[in-house]
């Protein structure tokens, strides 16, 4: 279904604009029209940072950002809370402000289409869109759910071929956390003092305090405390996620 050759060429492209093109010739062959491509270093991250392709109306584009649409957009808020794609359909823009964005992305030849949501290893969130002008029915959403595992396996090329473009938006990249390094300063932003973090995660005392080292190495800071500060300035920790 699809041409290994162009997911290949996702992997080698020299720069953002041969994987621009590369992700909208994938995309063309799949049935689609229009994709859009979104990536920012942490869900908690402003979206007016993220590393943006889209061949979408630029017309539309520049109103949907000057009116923060994506803070409104039903697709953007299921990608952030799930991992599962949502197909359009008429109840995924049931509310008011959802149905008056999808009349006015209709104008623009956006009525069909799917979004796959990404959530990277080290705290990225994205959205891959892929649309087209075709009337919504039984028929499309039977054709987008027959691509969907093309369209899956795309998400996963694009994102792993994306992170070195992404790393230039914005200025110099946050340090990436491992997973264990993440989980102990969110129990530490939780009040736990280093004990107790052992206890919780089922690893030692000192294992706690090795991966605390690291975070204040990468951080540049002193203290676990800054750490926790730093990590919440750039995103990579919400205070309203504490630990139950």
């Amino acid at each position: 279904m699809i041409e290994t050759a162009l997911l290949v060429q996702l992997l080698e492209s020299k720069d953002a604009d041969a994987w621009r093109q590369g992700l909208f010739t994938l995309a063309h062959s799949l049935g689609f029209e229009q994709t859009l491509y979104g990536m920012v270093h942490s869900r908690h991250a402003q979206f007016d940072r993220a590393f943006l392709q889209s061949n979408y109306s630029t017309e539309w584009r520049e109103r949907y950002d000057a009116e923060r649409l994506a803070y409104v957009d039903p697709t953007v808020g299921h990608c952030l809370s799930s991992t599962l794609p949502i197909i359009w359909e008429p109840d995924t823009f049931s509310s008011a402000e959802g149905h008056a964005l999808y009349e006015e992305a209709c104008s623009y030849g956006i009525r069909t289409g799917v979004s796959l949501p990404i959530h990277g290893p080290n705290g990225e969130f994205g959205v891959l869109s892929f649309a087209s002008s075709t009337a919504p029915g039984a028929a499309c959403t039977r054709e987008t759910a027959r691509v969907m595992p093309a369209l899956t396996l795309v998400r996963d090329y694009a994102f792993a071929s994306s992170t070195r473009f992404i790393d230039q938006v914005g200025g110099e990249a946050p340090p990436r956390l491992t997973r264990r390094e993440l989980e102990v300063l969110q129990w530490v932003m939780a009040g736990k003092s280093s004990w107790e973090i052992s206890m919780i995660t089922r690893c030692s005392e000192a294992t706690v305090n090795f991966h605390l080292a690291n975070v204040r190495q990468k951080f540049n800071v002193n203290t676990r405390q800054q750490a926790v500060v730093k990590a919440i300035s750039i995103g990579l920790l919400n205070p309203e996620d504490r630990h139950r």
